[in-house]
């Protein structure tokens, strides 16, 4: 039998979900929970892992996509199930010694240039602009209501949202810094790494440690994190798979 976590940054979505955002969690059989769907994707699994087929948990789950962070590259989804996505992924931690107050010389430069650029917090009226840089830059998971999991930060370059990232998962003493992407027109100017730092104080003012992951195959978006002082702690795997409409029945 695999030993429980002892660790939150461990099974990250099951700890905050069991934690600082067991606001949103939805149980749904065998100690399964998830965040509502126009929040986050991802399911909260329990380790071991639990019997899919539990009468209660497969009845919740037929004919929906189940999201998870896995530890390891062996599936922890039955094999009837069909792939939506898989990939190997990377969680970072920020050093306690990182400094989190130095503005990039790039983003220093930029602001320079565009004058009527502006860093704002990012709220609900925001989401629409939010949701439009999301589907041109191809972040990750964003929903209609993702804004409710934590604090947004965004650059508006004339009015126009150009950057932006915020937090997700909040696992008990750590916060995930996500959505991080920036508009393919102002790409090297440094505002990425700027709102990662900001966000990152944000969150250390508020006692929590910030971590992030990242696609193990995404070398420049890695190279940026390290260069701001984060660290590897940890392989993980994240799946999606549609569940088929017979299951465990």
């Amino acid at each position: 039998m695999v030993a429980r976590d002892t660790d939150p940054l461990d099974n990250p979505a099951y700890a905050a979900l069991t934690g600082p955002h067991r606001r949103f969690a939805e149980a749904i059989g065998a100690g399964v929970l998830r965040y509502p769907a126009e929040v986050c994707p991802f399911f909260g699994v329990p380790y071991p892992i639990p019997d899919w087929r539990d009468p209660e948990l497969a009845s919740a789950i037929r004919g929906r996509a189940v999201t998870m962070i896995g530890r390891t590259a062996e599936s922890d989804m039955p094999s009837d199930w069909t792939p939506v996505f898989e990939g190997a992924g990377v969680q970072m931690v920020l050093d306690d010694a990182a400094s989190t107050t130095v503005v990039p010389p790039a983003a220093a430069r930029f602001a320079e240039d565009h004058p009527a650029a502006e860093v704002v917090r990012l709220g609900h009226d925001d989401v629409p602009d939010m949701l439009d840089l999301v589907a041109r830059t191809q972040p990750g998971p964003f929903e209609s209501r993702t804004i409710d999991m934590g604090f947004y930060l965004g650059v508006r370059d004339e009015g126009k949202l150009v950057a932006m990232a915020g937090e997700r998962l909040r696992p008990p003493g750590w916060t995930e810094i996500s959505a991080v992407c920036t508009d393919p027109a102002y790409r090297g100017r440094g505002l990425a790494a700027m709102l990662v730092l900001q966000v990152a104080q944000q969150i250390r003012e508020r006692g929590d440690g910030p971590f992030l992951h990242s696609a193990a195959a995404n070398a420049n978006a890695i190279g940026l994190y390290e260069h701001l002082g984060f660290r590897l702690r940890r392989h993980f795997w994240f799946r999606s798979a549609r569940v088929p409409d017979s299951f465990g029945a």
